[in-house]
């Protein structure tokens, strides 16, 4: 290595953790200054080369101050959590290495973390220990991959070959939702021929959950995707019921569990995902709740055949053999190596570490809930797992509170629809909040309500 990489490598370390150590002190959200100096980005093309430092320089005093501080202690949007020390440091080893992780001779070290990793998480997550993984970018393509099984299994059944004639004229798959199936999820339906609108739709209690008295008549292919963690509520739906019944019927019973798929991996809440670890495929996120580095999502099938066959690849140039191959289990050929991170992740929080990761945030949630609730704001829903739903009042009174909360800039919280009703949702998902940092947040929150309820 020559001496001006290590000095670059050791200039992006310093930068990096002064970013670290200083973005909890500044608004979680970034100034508006800080988003119009973004426009000293917007310039032609250079015709000569620059230094490198000089390009990290630029990044990090340009960017640094645009971020939104999504790996910080108070950030409460969306289902975002951070990345625990050990994964984010594996990332950085694994762009060091740059490897393809498509292929095992390309990347044996890639290969084996994810062999190892998915062995880890099939355990921690109380699925089938002969079932199939695949590491893949998030959610939407772990729904998409694990339905891309589901259509194979279901079609084949019924005499149809979907990878070689597509699907006209195949026999018609019929797949039910509930009424609060998640967006991405029909995305990932679309994608794959599936139609959004052609789907059934189930009706759903209050708190989301499909109702399994409600299911339809189940026959010929069909394809039943429930939800462990509704991203509002954080309700599971009966899932052990709704297998039993879609079973009964022939049907693939598919888990949309981007985040509450990790209830599993804590004795306290693995009882909102009873069930659940007899359906046939499973999503989630590992950059949600395991808390690695974007982007990092899982896809796990119970029949190892009906994804391989789903997503074979072949060539004359590329192995096949009895051993997985990473790029028979995935859309993706070329990717990066993912799995490094996971298994970092889980290496250095074991399962009692994940476990309390987990238990944390749901505590801190229920403190949320509990404070707010007792200022006399309303929570929409039952705090099972790591959400809260709250509302201020009528919609433009949420809007206000919202905006206020961002603009303060203590923490971020953001809008959400729930049931009909307007409202703010609190997510806590990273491993770095603390209870003086939810504590913080809760004053911060009430304050900012107070003041826009008195003008």
């Amino acid at each position: 290595m020559t001496d001006s990489i290590r000095d670059l490598l050791h200039s992006v370390a310093d930068r990096a953790a002064t970013y670290l150590e200083t973005q909890d002190e500044r608004g979680v959200a970034p100034s508006e200054a800080a988003i119009q100096r973004l426009s000293e980005l917007d310039e032609a093309l250079p015709d000569a080369p620059t230094a490198p430092e000089k390009v990290l320089a630029m990044l990090d005093e340009i960017g640094s101050p645009a971020t939104v501080t999504t790996s910080g202690r108070r950030f409460f949007g969306f289902v975002i959590g951070g990345s625990v020390p050990a994964a984010l440091a594996a990332n950085w080893m694994a762009g060091v290495w740059d490897q393809n992780a498509g292929l095992r001779v390309a990347s044996p070290i890639a290969a084996k973390t994810e062999d190892v990793a998915l062995a880890w998480l099939l355990d921690l997550l109380k699925l089938p220990s002969t079932a199939a993984g695949a590491f893949v970018t998030g959610a939407t393509m772990a729904n998409f991959t694990a339905l891309a099984a589901a259509r194979h299994a279901v079609l084949s059944k019924a005499g149809w070959d979907v990878e070689s004639d597509g699907l006209f004229g195949a026999p018609n798959i019929h797949v039910v939702v509930g009424e609060e199936a998640h967006p991405t999820l029909f995305r990932s339906l679309s994608l794959l021929g599936l139609g959004h609108q052609r789907v059934t739709k189930v009706a759903v209690d209050e708190q989301g959950r499909m109702r399994a008295d409600a299911l339809p008549k189940l026959s010929g292919p069909t394809i039943v995707c429930t939800q462990a963690g509704n991203v509002n509520s954080g309700g599971f739906d009966p899932i052990g019921e709704i297998v039993q019944k879609a079973h009964e019927a022939g049907a693939w019973v598919h888990v949309d569990g981007a985040f509450g798929l990790w209830a599993s991996a804590t004795p306290n809440r693995a009882h909102l995902t009873k069930g659940v670890g007899e359906a046939d495929s499973w999503a989630t996120d590992a950059h949600k709740w395991l808390n690695v580095p974007y982007d990092s999502g899982l896809a796990f099938v119970r029949d190892p055949e009906a994804l391989r066959a789903a997503l074979r690849l072949t060539a004359a140039y590329l192995p096949q053999s009895d051993i997985r191959e990473p790029s028979q289990f995935t859309p993706e050929l070329s990717r990066r190596a993912r799995g490094v991170e996971v298994w970092a992740a889980l290496r250095s929080m074991g399962r009692s570490g994940m476990a309390d990761l987990i238990e944390r945030n749901c505590r801190y949630a229920t403190r949320f809930a509990d404070g707010l609730q007792a200022a006399g704001y309303t929570i929409l829903n039952a705090v099972v797992l790591n959400q809260v739903v709250v509302t201020f009042g009528d919609a433009e009174m949420n809007k206000r509170v919202i905006a206020g909360i961002q603009e303060d800039g203590t923490c971020w919280c953001g809008p959400t629809v729930w049931r009909g009703q307007s409202a703010m949702r609190i997510s806590v998902s990273s491993w770095a909040t603390t209870e003086a940092d939810v504590e913080q947040s809760l004053a911060a929150i009430l304050r900012v309500a107070a003041g826009v309820k008195v003008h």
